[in-house]
């Protein structure tokens, strides 16, 4: 699939594990290498921080969107290619959406999983089919597809629904997946909850 735009959803810590940051660093490096913009939370802290200054360091684009009560608590990164700064969280979501071609999530906490959640949503409810790779660094999303499987057994979502995103070891390999195309389309069935 050729992707122009990249939002990556992380977070706004670095986490206990060094493979994190440098996970950011490599998916940083690789973006500006392919020519993909970033598209990100706009902060300047924790992981978010680290992909963007990757980026630029790289000499790509990178593109931030923040709304107005987080650009002090989350320190609204000040070398962006480009920062919008929207209302609300839920703006800020739409925004990164409407700029992206595909979703990439590292590592991140509860505001990463709300991010994670609702693109997923979308995609289920076929508001879009744009592809979602959870980069899953030292097994990082692992309970996240546990859950899935959980919900699927539990017949609260059909089984297409583990089809909604794939699951990548390393900025290589979510690269490789992006590069066959993405996920694959879902069956008229996935809106079934």
């Amino acid at each position: 699939m050729q992707v122009k735009s990249m939002c990556v959803f992380c977070g706004a810590s670095v986490g206990n594990d060094p493979a994190f940051a440098e996970a950011s660093h490599e998916l940083g490096a690789m973006m500006a290498e392919r020519g993909i913009r970033l598209i990100f939370g706009g902060g300047h802290v924790g992981m978010m921080g680290l992909v963007a200054d990757a980026v630029l360091g790289a000499g790509g684009e990178a593109v931030g969107v923040i709304p107005e009560h987080l650009v002090e608590r989350e320190v609204g990164h000040d070398r962006l290619t480009a920062l919008h700064v929207v209302d609300t969280m839920h703006s800020r979501k739409q925004k990164m959406f409407e700029l992206s071609d595909a979703f990439a999530v590292l590592p991140g906490g509860i505001g990463t999983l709300d991010e994670t959640f609702e693109i997923l949503t979308w995609r289920q409810l076929g508001l879009h089919d744009k592809p979602i790779v959870l980069l899953s660094v030292a097994g990082y999303w692992r309970p996240f597809e546990e859950q899935v499987g959980a919900i699927v057994k539990a017949e609260f979502a059909p089984t297409a629904a583990a089809e909604l995103f794939a699951v990548a070891a390393s900025p290589k390999e979510l690269f490789e997946l992006l590069d066959r195309t993405g996920p694959p389309r879902l069956p008229p069935d996935s809106a079934r909850f």
